[in-house]
This record gives C-alpha cells, structure tokens and sequence, in this order.
C-alpha cells in the first residue's frame, strides 16, 4: 500500500472557502489513485486553510504527472478558490507543489500539473501534452478577441465584467470596495454642489476652494493641496512638464517649428543676461509642448452646450536659476492673426488662460492616450494573447501571471463606467463621445514599441540631460531592476528561457503605468480642466477673470471631475506592490532566488528616492517601489 500525503491550500480573500464536496485523484505516469473524498473532522477548505489529508493506492503511481480536483455541490452551490495542493510521496520522496490559483464553480473537474516551468519543447509524455492541448482549448473559449472600436487594438470580448471569467474578476474586497469609493466620492461632491448651488456665486478662481475635498486622500492630500497654491507659477507649470501626471511629452526643442513663428526678442525678457533664443536652441536648453495630435479632434456638447480643446504648441527654456519655464504659448497649429503667441510678459489673466489650455490639453493626453491606451488598452493584448496561448506550465506564463491581476476587469469598467456613450466621459470631459475614439485612434496609429521603452524613449525626445526630471531617473532605475532580473537563455534548466522566444529584453514592461496619481494634480480643477466650455482666447486683452470662470468646469464638472481623479489615483487596499507575489507559480529554488534579488534590488532603489528626496520641498515619491502596483488594476 503506497500512502501520499496531499496538501490544499484554500484562497484568502473574502468568500474563496467551500462547504461543497472536494475529491482528489492522483495521475502518476504508471496509474492513478482512487478518486478520493477529502474530508476530515470538523470543517474543510475554509479561507486561508491548508488542509492535510492521506490518499492511498495499492501501489506506487510512478512519476505524479497531474492532481485531478473535483467540486461537487453539496445542498447549495458555493464556490471555491484552490491556491495549490502539494503532494509528498510515499518513502520521503521530494514533496511537490501543484499550483492552481482558480476558482472551481459548479460542478467542475480541474486538473493541475506540478509547478516546474516547462515549454512545449521540454514535454514528451503524451498525457501531459494532451494536458497543453486542452487547458489552451479550454483558455480560448473562456477568453475571446472582440474589436471595441476600429483602428484601436483588439480586446477581450465581453459586454461588462458579469461576462468575465471568475479567474480574472474582482476580489469581493476590491469590488466591494471600488463600486463603494465612487459612490462615496460622487455623493460628497454633490453635497457640496448643493450648498453651492443654494449659497454663493461661482465667480472667482478662488471659488473652486469651496469644492476642494480633502476627506480620506491620505498622501495625495500634500501634493494637491501644494498644487492649488502654486499652480499658477511657471516653475510649477515647469515641474509638471518633468514630473506631473504626464511626463511623456516633453521634447527638446532644436529648430522652432515652422507654424510656431517664435522670434527672439518675444522671449528675451525671459532669458538671463547675455544670452538669446538663438543661442539657446544651439545649446539645448530649449524645450516644446506640441498637442498637435489634438486638432480637429471632434469635440463633446454636453447638456446642450458645446464644449472646446485646443492643439497647443508651447516653448519652455531651462533656466539656470529657475528651473525649466513656459516662454511661449499657442493655442492652435495653425498660424495667424488669429492665433497670438501668448507671453509671461502679458497680462497676467491672458497668461494665465493660455496656460490653462496647455494643461487641459495635458488632461486629454493624459487620460485618453497615457492612460487608456498606452497603458490599459496596450497591456490588454498581452493579457488576453497570454491567457489564449500559454498554459500555465510554461514560464513566460509564470513571469506575467502575477502582472495581469484585475486588468481585464478595470478595462472592462473603462469601457462600460467611463468610455461608453453615457459614460463619465461623456458627462465632463470636452473629448467625450467620437472626440475619445478619434484621439486613440491618431495615437495608435503611431505608437511605436520603442516610445514605450525609456532607455529608448528619452534620448529620442531629447531630454536625457533635462535636469530635475526625477520621472526620467527613477523609472530608468526601476526599468534596469526588471531588466537585469529577467532570465536569460543560459539560466538553469528551472528557468531558462526559451529558445524559440523572444529575448526577455522585448517583454511587455511600459513604464506608463508608473505615472503619477490622478488625483494630484487635478483636484484642484484650473490647474487640469477636464472641460473648456467657451473657445481659445484670440485676443490678450480681451481676456478678464468672467472669461476665465466661463471657459473652466462649471460646478457640477468640477465635482466629477475631482471625485473620478481621486476615484481612480487613490491607492488600492489590496494592491501587491511591484516585486510582492502573492500566488507562486514559480515554484524552482532558483527562480526563486531572482525574485529575491530583484526584491532586494527595489528595497535599494526605495532607500535611494527616499534620500534623494530629503529636504525637498516638494518631494517625488510617485516611483518608490512599494507605491507601484505589480498589475495594472485601476
């Protein structure tokens, strides 16, 4: 009599323990095991339990090749989460893990193989083949492609997120959670849009005071609240350029457009002594903003009124005393009479304005083609193509696992919450409806994999030596940390890489998720508008504090505008920092010892941002490692 010890370890989160009936049968490559019911005294497969039991053969199965779990329903349905069995042979043989890490729903029948990474090359037993073939048969009808919209990239085909997959939902915390949040946001912001509305005008900058919420922000309550008193500043206005919510779009300048007709003598009061515009285009101090991609882009009418955007150009220049500066404002691509060149030697209203409509142009960028595209709608097709062709045994498989946690979920909450013609968008924001699919659409149509890449990306906009760009030194740090752990060809059998793969170095590993959080530099809302609500200035002098109030968000913007940033830049309860694995699906010692090196790498890294940032006023702490989430899930 051959007696195996079997191990299963029930998942943590809310509802994964099950009441309904658990059997087990082990697949050994000589015979199988009797299908065995795994019960014993008292109560079995509750959250967070691991359950030991004995499953005896008559004989020795040879070499175990796959634990078959079964759930039977007992009264009521109740699902249940595996996190992994482990199996110790009889004699004291090595024990090992089989991870798992689904749900069982139903009455279902799963199987499992122990969790050496292995490709398709590295098989030859025909059970566990025929194992490859159906787990991804199976994988491919449960995850579909489906066009969102046209000349955008594919995506998972579901409505809502009821149509899922459980594998991919939302913890019952997270969901719980999430939908409480925006309820909350939202319906403290309607209260103060209701004293508003019964109490004072909505006349002056200072207004917006009135809505600024500081309730539960935690750390985003520094950043936003130094924002409102200093965002009129060109430093400041500088400072976002490098290290806002958006810090992608700088490029250094080295001949000035043609449709941006800049000449010296407009911006020399904004350079030092002994120097010119000219000599400061040669020397590399000259810096552009250019939302080309914005023009034409149709724009949003909401509650009956029409909404604007503009396509500014706008010319910064690295001061040797103040930082980086904005020197010269366009609002449209095009030149004219129409179209003045706004200037810090202005009226401080007209000067102000123009800068508004760059940062609500930045507000565009930054939610529709960082955000949504670049970063969710980018990373989606590397989910869903991992899901469809690799099985779970397979080790690039195994390396993305943990990095696709929630984001079919959220994306599917974009399209349906934010994104849909009745969506949020549609609601506040002036490229709401077509406008939206028309941006992403220009974006993808010249996204490239290399803008992607930092080592590659900075040094083609130019902006390698920019100093103060502590969004450019951080992520390179973090970049070369998942780099230099990443496994090579010549790793150890465990974790080689596979020949027939791509090398490690063209992973899938967008530092665009690292942005900054929403919520910080658009809660105080003239600092990122969501919405214009009159056209771009076309005369400096024209332009007063009534002309101001009437282009900005009204009220009602304002508060949505503020409770969807805070919504979706606050920081989640249940996120697992970059480099914290909470499932192990790499279960070889030596894979192990790279995760441990690249943790310890970070840990480096966060002692380093947090030094450097010591006695800063204004301290960057957007990319500490233990404040980036391993998975895109918001």
């Amino acid at each position: 009599m051959a007696v195996y010890t079997v191990t299963v370890a029930t998942g943590k989160s809310e509802y994964s323990g099950t009441n309904n009936y658990i059997f087990v049968t082990l697949v050994g490559e000589e015979r199988e095991s009797e299908r065995t019911l795994l019960d014993n005294p008292g109560l079995d497969f509750c959250r967070g339990a691991v359950d030991q039991y004995k499953v005896t053969s008559p004989s020795h199965l040879g070499s175990l090749l796959l634990v078959r779990l079964e759930k039977q329903r007992y009264w009521l349905e109740d699902n249940w989460f595996c996190r992994y069995v482990t199996v110790e042979p009889p004699g004291g043989d090595k024990v090992l893990t089989f991870p798992c890490y689904r749900w069982l729903i139903g009455d279902v029948k799963v199987e499992i193989r122990e969790g050496t990474a292995k490709t398709l090359s590295d098989d030859s037993v025909p059970q566990l083949l025929a194992h490859r073939k159906m787990e991804l048969q199976e994988r491919q009808a449960a995850y579909r492609w489906v066009t969102w919209s046209p000349g955008m990239p594919r995506c998972i085909d579901a409505e809502t997120e009821a149509d899922l997959p459980q594998d991919v939902r939302f913890d019952n915390e997270k969901r719980s959670d999430f939908e409480h949040s925006l309820h909350y946001a939202l319906l403290e912001l309607s209260l103060k849009k209701l004293a508003i509305s019964f109490g004072k005008s909505w006349s002056d900058l200072d207004d917006f005071k009135r809505i600024f919420w500081k309730l539960r922000i935690c750390v985003c309550v520094f950043y936003s609240e130094y924002c409102m008193e200093h965002w009129k500043e060109d430093g400041f206005f500088g400072y976002q350029c490098m290290n806002g919510s958006n810090p992608r779009m700088i490029q250094r300048c080295k001949k000035l457009p043609e449709n941006f007709p800049v000449v010296p003598d407009m911006v020399q009061s904004s350079m030092t002594p002994r120097t010119n515009l000219d000599k400061e285009l040669k020397a590399g101090n000259i810096y552009l903003l250019d939302y080309a991609i914005m023009d034409g882009v149709p724009t949003n009418t909401i509650r009956g009124k029409p909404q604007y955007i503009a396509a500014p150009l706008c010319l910064l220049y690295q001061h040797p005393d103040d930082g980086l500066i904005p020197i010269a404002i366009q609002l449209e691509q095009t030149r004219g009479l129409d179209t003045p060149i706004f200037l810090p030697k202005d009226p401080p209203l007209a000067w102000l304005l123009a800068k508004m409509w760059v940062r609500h142009s930045e507000f565009q960028v930054f939610q529709l083609l960082s955000h949504l595209l670049r970063t969710h709608l980018v990373i989606e097709v590397f989910c869903v193509a991992t899901l469809r062709q690799l099985p779970a045994v397979h080790p690039i498989y195994k390396l993305l696992a943990p990095h696709l946690r929630y984001t079919l979920e959220i994306n599917c909450r974009g399209r349906t919450q934010l994104l849909s013609p009745n969506g949020i968008f549609k609601r506040v924001v002036s490229t709401g409806g077509e406008g939206l699919v028309v941006l992403a659409q220009r974006e993808y149509k010249v996204l490239t994999y290399r803008s992607l890449q930092p080592p590659i990306d900075f040094p083609d906009r130019g902006v390698s030596q920019l100093p103060n760009y502590f969004y450019r030194e951080h992520s390179l740090l973090l970049w070369e940390a998942i780099l230099s752990s990443a496994p090579e060809r010549n790793s150890p059998p465990c974790c080689q890489w596979p020949s027939s793969a791509a090398p490690p170095s063209t992973l899938p590993r967008t530092t665009d998720s690292f942005f900054s959080s929403q919520f910080d530099w658009c809660a105080w809302v003239p600092n990122t508008p969501c919405t214009m609500r009159q056209p771009a200035p076309t005369d400096k002098d024209a332009v007063t504090m009534e002309l101001i109030m009437a282009t900005l968000p009204d009220v009602s913007q304002s508060c949505v505008q503020m409770a969807i940033t805070w919504h979706l830049g606050r920081a989640q309860p249940d996120a697992i920092p970059l480099g914290q694995y909470a499932e192990e699906h790499f279960t070889e010692g030596r894979a192990q010892e790279l995760i441990d090196r690249f943790t310890a790498e970070l840990k480096e890294i966060e002692k380093h941002i947090a030094s450097q940032n010591e006695g800063l006023e204004l301290q960057y702490l957007f990319l500490l490692p233990s404040r980036i989430e391993n998975s895109i899930t918001i």
